[in-house]
């Protein structure tokens, strides 16, 4: 999982898109529960997500909301993890995917589908956590289906 060190912070000033709470933290940071979602128009798809904790360290992380990004992505929640983030209907709950680049080899990105942020968009409540129909996906899916560059790239 690839983060950017806080003293990157001034390269990712702008405006908060979305600010909201994670109680529990992420997977390896469970001390940073306050998140913002940082929104810059010349890297969409991409958002950057910044966590940060009471001692003002901070990480990035980037993330997507994966909605017409990934095709067939149908991720479903356990009864339990929609209750503890008070999610009364599927259209409050707004789903962040992290995204692990390869400095290298950006074609190579690949979008954790197992392990979603979900935040309730009404509370301003998330929690990273595992989806119920994890099996179909996986936490290591590509980003570019690089198939088709190859084949070109062999025709050529």
């Amino acid at each position: 999982m690839k983060v950017l060190p806080s003293n990157h912070t001034h390269e990712l000033e702008s405006p908060v898109a979305n600010r909201f709470t994670l109680p529990q933290g992420i997977i390896g940071f469970t001390d940073f529960n306050h998140a913002d979602l940082l929104y810059f128009p010349d890297h969409l798809p991409f958002l950057w997500m910044k966590l940060s904790n009471d001692k003002n360290e901070s990480v990035h992380f980037v993330v997507l909301e994966p909605g017409g990004l990934i095709a067939n992505y149908s991720p479903e929640l356990f009864d339990d993890d929609a209750e503890s983030l008070k999610l009364a209907d599927p259209s409050e709950a707004m789903v962040l995917n992290i995204v692990t680049l390869e400095q290298q080899c950006p074609l190579e990105a690949k979008v954790n589908l197992i392990g979603p942020i979900i935040v309730n968009r009404r509370t301003k409540l998330g929690r990273q956590l595992v989806i119920s129909n994890y099996s179909h996906y996986s936490a290591h899916h590509p980003l570019v289906d690089t198939s088709s560059i190859e084949a070109t790239a062999a025709s050529a």
